[in-house]
Formats: structure tokens, C-alpha cells, sequence
């Protein structure tokens, strides 16, 4: 084996929670090493969050032709080239995983390419014969796709969502097991392709963490590209039907059964800590996931932990966050994370997002509040743009006015929650948010004008 190389941190893992770590590690005078036994980028580059937005953003493309005729542009019917499609979807892939790439060479990032096991505080095994010295190490070695334990689960054209971005040509009929985020968005892409799409949830509804009225606009629209949704569905089992899988499930009313082409398995995902050495180390788990304080340090000196290994938020922002922390911390820069505004972000069409406290989570905690919310067909912007499905949801505490939460779901909703996260960080009250011009006609107008909805009422909508 080779001399060992020191560095100030080793950083396992190359997602969006480590390269972002090592980039800012670096940019404190750090030596700093990432070791990556797969491409940089992780989950989120490679097989998660770009390679589906890609194929959202195709999705809004076709609709956008559907609908050109609206606007006096007569296209005809688009005709969707699958091969093309997914072959853009990688060459954004490539070009930034490219672009990590390039960062971390610029900020002189040693990249160790294989699996890395720790061997003890301050020493990393680079299998199979490389060994690194650190004074501090951070695990980012993220998650995987879950797989539930039902017969069948195994059977081939039963799927998780890295096999689906492989597929050559989209399938006839699928079958989602999971109503979660994942499978919501998968179900909004295929359903335009022209897939018949049906999800399984065994929860009583779909996208259970999103507000009830949200989830009760999205519903409609699915079903109207075709989606049939069924809640409150335990799958029991996956079998063979002739040329088609078959997904049984118990509902109240009894047995039922649907079938497809394909089955995804869209359960959410597990921390991945495989080979790493934990048990060894004695680091403290809980469950399947690595177990930290607010300055990502675990309970071994010198060991810190970031992202979906963590367990808490599995978002690749978030990853990123903690990733700056960590280094800062193991730095001498001491920094404790805060995750009270955390933006989730549903790619579905339309999109979804949300950030801070829903009506339950205020109720759980005996919070006094005020809802108030703006339609987007009462936007200019979104009439303009021919999106005028959805609105914008402010959930304020009664007495100071203060933004509590803040939900939507409508065209650039991922984009809009911006100023929703700020203004929950911050503490701003609605007033603050009345009282800033906003620029017309924008979609920003909808928060100015659902922030008055908490005083005398938005300016551009009266209910009758």
C-alpha cells in the first residue's frame, strides 16, 4: 500500500451534500479529498432531481404546443420522440456533472474514484489499497431507492426510479406503489407520454405531507390526463399476469388487483451506510440512519455526517446546507443547523411547493392563526401565460401576523417559494409583505396579494 495522504478533511461521498462541502471547505483553506466510488453529483445529479426535471420540463414543452392554438399558434399535434427526449435529459446530466468537476479541480479538491471505509477517527481506506489521513471526515454517501418486502418485488419490469431513467421507450401502462413525492412526479411525466398510469398508495391519500386543499387542487388534474389514484391501498403482492405485472392490494371494500407493463417502486428511499465501518467506529444509529447534532457532528470525535445518511430532511438542498456546516464546524467556524425554513419542492405540473408551518402542524401546536390565499386565475401574469391553475396559501399567526407557512401550487410554484422561505426565516409579518412593491405583472403578485388576504382582503379577488 502507498504512503497515506494527509488532508485537513476527507469528505465520503460526491453528491450535492459532499462536493458542495468540499467546495466550501476549500474555499476556507482546507486540504481537502472527496471520495466518490460512482460519477460526481450523486443521486441528484445523475438519477434523481436533474435527469427528472429534464424530462418534466419536456412534459411542459408538449403541453405548451397542446395549448398553442389558445394563442393563435396553430402547431398541429406534438409528436414526442422518446430517444430524443432522454438524450437531452443526459447531455444535462453530463454538463454538469462536467461543470462539478471543473469546480472541484479549481478549488484543488483531491477526488478519489472508489468506496471508502473508515478505518478509524482519521483514517479512510480507499479500497482497495489507498489509504487517506484527515483530521476530520464527513459521510455523505446519501440513500438508496427503498424496496418493500412483498413477494414479487423482484420480478423483472419491477422497477426503481434508476431503472426508469434507463428505459429505451416509455411503457404502455405503469404501475406506481407509492403516492409519496417520487411517484407523483413520475406519474405527471408518463401520464403525457401517453402511459396509463395508476398509483397505489396504502396511506389515505396521496402526497400526505402537502396541505389537504393543495392535494385536493391536484387531484382533478390528474384524473383529467388520465391518472386513477387509489388511497388507502395495501399492496400485498407483485405477480406475473401473462405478458403484464399484476399489483394486488387490500382497500376497505376488499381485494383488488391492477396491472401494467411496468411496476415502479416508489416507497421513498434508506439512508446508505454499506461498508462504511460504522459499527466498527460504535457511531450512534438511529435506525438506519446516522445520528447527529445541529452541527452535524455524530457522537465520535472528528466524525461528521450530512444529508439523506442523516435521515432528516432526504432533499438535496438541504444536503448541501449541512454540508457547509459540517466543514465550517470541523474548521473551528462554529455554526449549528437550522431547518425551520425548508422549502419542499414538488416538480409535479403543476408544481408544488411549500415551506414552514401547514394548518395541522399550527393546530398540533396551539398556534392562533389566520389563513389567506390568491387564486392564479386571478394573476395577470398567469392569464397572460395560460397558467392560471392553482394559488398561493399563507398560514399566519392571528395576533402578530407573522408568516408562518406558506403553500402553492401553480405554474414556477419551485421558484416562487423563494420569498416564502425568506419571509418564514426572517420572521416577516404579512405587513411587511403587503408593504413591498411587487412588480407588475409578475407571479409574485399572488403572495402580495394573499398577504392581504390576512387584513382587508387582496386587492384583485372578491369572493361572492
Amino acid at each position: 500500500m502507498a504512503e497515506p495522504q494527509n488532508f485537513d478533511i476527507a469528505i465520503l461521498g460526491g453528491g450535492p451534500g459532499g462536493y458542495v462541502a468540499a467546495l466550501r471547505a476549500s474555499q476556507l483553506g482546507a486540504r481537502v479529498a472527496l471520495v466518490e466510488k460512482d460519477r460526481l453529483g450523486g443521486t441528484c445529479l445523475n438519477r434523481g432531481c436533474i435527469p427528472t426535471k429534464a424530462l418534466v420540463r419536456g412534459m411542459e414543452i408538449v403541453l405548451e404546443v397542446q395549448h398553442a392554438g389558445e394563442f393563435g399558434i396553430d402547431v398541429g399535434q406534438p409528436e414526442i420522440d422518446f430517444h430524443r427526449l432522454t438524450t437531452r435529459m443526459r447531455r444535462v446530466v453530463d454538463s454538469l456533472v462536467g461543470g462539478v468537476e471543473q469546480l472541484l479541480k479549481a478549488g484543488k479538491v483531491t477526488v478519489f474514484t472508489g468506496s471508502g471505509r473508515i478505518i478509524s477517527p482519521g483514517r479512510v481506506l480507499v479500497e482497495p489499497e489507498r489509504e487517506i489521513n484527515a483530521k476530520s471526515i464527513v459521510i455523505a454517501t446519501g440513500s438508496v431507492p427503498a424496496r418493500i418486502p412483498i413477494p414479487g418485488a423482484s420480478i423483472p419490469g419491477v422497477v426503481t426510479t434508476d431503472e426508469l431513467l434507463q428505459i429505451e421507450s416509455p411503457p404502455k401502462s405503469l404501475v406506481i406503489i407509492g403516492g409519496g413525492v417520487i411517484g407523483v412526479e413520475f406519474a405527471c411525466i408518463f401520464a403525457i407520454l401517453d402511459t396509463k398510469v395508476t398509483i397505489v398508495e396504502m396511506l389515505p391519500t396521496i402526497l400526505l405531507q402537502v396541505e389537504d386543499d393543495v392535494v385536493r387542487r391536484l387531484v382533478p388534474l390528474l384524473k383529467a390526463r388520465g391518472v386513477e389514484i387509489n388511497v388507502g391501498a395495501a399492496v400485498k403482492e407483485i405477480k406475473q399476469s401473462n405478458e403484464l405485472l399484476e399489483v394486488v392490494f387490500d382497500t376497505s371494500q376488499g381485494q383488488r388487483s391492477v396491472q401494467g407493463e411496468m411496476v415502479l417502486l416508489a416507497v421513498g428511499r434508506w439512508p446508505y451506510v454499506d461498508g462504511l465501518g460504522l459499527s466498527e467506529l460504535n457511531i450512534k444509529m438511529n435506525r438506519r440512519a446516522i445520528a447527529t447534532n445541529e452541527r452535524m457532528e455524530t457522537n465520535v470525535e472528528g466524525i461528521y455526517a450530512i444529508g439523506d445518511v442523516t435521515g432528516q430532511r432526504m432533499l438535496a438542498h438541504v444536503a448541501s446546507y449541512q454540508g457547509e456546516v459540517a466543514v465550517e464546524n470541523a474548521l473551528g467556524h462554529r455554526r449549528e443547523a437550522d431547518l425551520s425554513a425548508v422549502p419542499d419542492c414538488i416538480f409535479s405540473i403543476p408544481e408544488i411547493a411549500q415551506v414552514g408551518l401547514g394548518e395541522k402542524e399550527a393546530k398540533e401546536k396551539g398556534i392562533s392563526y389566520k389563513v389567506s390565499r390568491f387564486p392564479f386565475s386571478s394573476s395577470a401574469r398567469a392569464q397572460i401565460q395560460g397558467e392560471s391553475s392553482g394559488f398561493v396559501k399563507l398560514v399566519c399567526e392571528a395576533e402578530s401576523g407573522r408568516v408562518l407557512g406558506v403553500h402553492i401550487i401553480g405554474h414556477r410554484a419551485t421558484d416562487l417559494i423563494a420569498e416564502g422561505t425568506l419571509a418564514v426565516k426572517l420572521g416577516a409579518r404579512a405587513r411587511d409583505i403587503v408593504e413591498t412593491i411587487h412588480a407588475h405583472p409578475t407571479f409574485p403578485e399572488a403572495f402580495h396579494e394573499a398577504a392581504m388576504g390576512q387584513f382587508e382582503g387582496p386587492i384583485h379577488f372578491q369572493r361572492l
